[in-house]
């Protein structure tokens, strides 16, 4: 076992072995000039400060370690086999599970080897780890059961290919790092819910005005505008691309997309944004007692799948030619993609429409989800709704931890 003594501005390690002789280590230290002392310090006869006692094999070996300076123990770093010297605050307790964690992995070698510096531990010293902080590092080095787990999930990942296993011992490790005590960082949600739900308070605000006044607007003044809402409800977009060409190979002709979405990734979608004028989704009167979408919808849905059909036969060479043709729009190196385009459909109104229609339409879209989402202006303001309740809930309860934080 090993201990540590604060003596006469030195710190001095003293080992014992109840079932050993001594003797080893005077013998190693005259072999080899080096004895390893709990497989984490390297220690020389410079170090050494007792002998060897014949009559008493079990005494004490004693070597000095570290030395002040200044506020701080010197550890320099040959006694420990890392590359920079160690500081240790003179407050912080010594201890030999400061040094070594289980099967005897050195603690401080496993940080120097992440580091390119001196290490500080405790006090004010600029860069210096917090005494908290080292001892939250030293849970998270893996004790011996984690290690028997972890071994044991990885050799039966690889035996379970062959044999039956007799447990599944990956699926035991996982449970067992779940239990385990994690690091938590700062709850995202709480520290933007106030922004969010401004953000989607102003734009059902903006929604519910615009189509209070539909009428002021044009064609295109009003899908420029709902882009701008689109954008901010689904924010993986970054690039929308009016008058996008796509060539209809079939027919030899270039035509033209209202809307090219792209996202991050370059992936492209393709949008239509229709005014909400009455009666454009589901027929008033059924057909065969059934409401039928009426030549607006169809005539939307049949355009949107023509054109995915026209990306997707473009495929390779139309994605060099729409990177080129965007090339002043884009970032250098992004490149535009076509890969299983889907469709969104921003049209219509459900408002006033009849338990029955409303059901024939949801069959209707349904139809389509696949490739194409089709979204009434009264689907996007309970969306929009369902949204502002939810960041509505999450403000609250950030409100709430702050106020009891300052209670405390």
């Amino acid at each position: 076992m090993i201990e540590f003594k604060k003596s006469n501005d030195k710190v001095i390690l003293a080992y014992s072995s109840e079932r050993l002789s001594l003797e080893w280590v005077y013998h190693e230290l005259d072999e080899s000039g080096v004895v390893r002392i709990a497989k984490a310090f390297s220690l020389t006869k410079n170090e050494l400060l007792t002998t060897f006692d014949q009559s008493d094999e079990y005494k004490l070996v004693e070597f000095q370690v570290a030395e002040k300076e200044g506020e701080y123990f010197c550890f320099p770093k040959d006694v420990l086999s890392i590359e920079h010297d160690l500081y240790i605050h003179e407050s912080i307790a010594l201890e030999r599970k400061l040094f070594i964690a289980e099967r005897g992995i050195s603690i401080f070698r496993k940080v120097d080897d992440l580091v390119s510096q001196s290490i500080y531990i405790g006090g004010n010293e600029d860069g210096a780890i917090s005494e908290v902080t080292l001892r939250e590092l030293l849970k998270a080095f893996p004790n011996a059961y984690e290690l028997h787990r972890y071994a044991s999930a990885r050799i039966s990942g690889v035996l379970s290919s062959y044999l039956e296993t007799k447990d599944d011992y990956e699926e035991k490790y996982q449970q067992y790092l779940n239990k385990r005590t994690s690091r938590e960082g700062t709850n995202l949600s709480y520290l933007f819910s106030e922004v969010e739900l401004l953000k989607y308070t102003g734009i059902l605000e903006k929604l519910n005005n615009m189509l209070d006044d539909e009428e002021s607007y044009s064609e295109a003044q009003w899908q420029k505008e709902i882009l701008q809402i689109l954008l901010l409800l689904y924010p993986k977009y970054i690039h929308v691309f009016k008058e996008a060409p796509v060539r209809d190979t079939y027919n030899n002709k270039n035509r033209n997309i209202d809307y090219l979405l792209v996202d991050a990734g370059g992936n492209t979608d393709i949008v239509e944004i229709k005014k909400p004028f009455n009666s454009c989704v589901i027929t008033s009167r059924t057909y065969r007692d059934n409401y039928i979408p009426l030549r607006a919808l169809s005539g939307t849905v049949m355009q949107i799948e023509k054109y995915i059909f026209y990306l997707n036969k473009w495929g390779k060479n139309g994605e060099e030619k729409l990177s080129e043709h965007y090339k002043d729009d884009i970032m250098p190196g992004f490149k535009i993609k076509i890969t299983n385009p889907s469709g969104l459909i921003i049209m219509g109104r459900t408002k006033g429409l009849s338990h029955e229609q409303i059901q024939d339409f949801e069959v209707v879209k349904r139809q389509y989800k696949n490739v194409i989402d089709i979204v009434t202006y009264d689907d996007l303001i309970e969306r929009i709704k369902f949204v502002i309740k939810y960041w509505t809930e999450i403000n609250n309860k950030s409100i709430q931890r702050a106020a009891n934080a300052s209670d405390d």
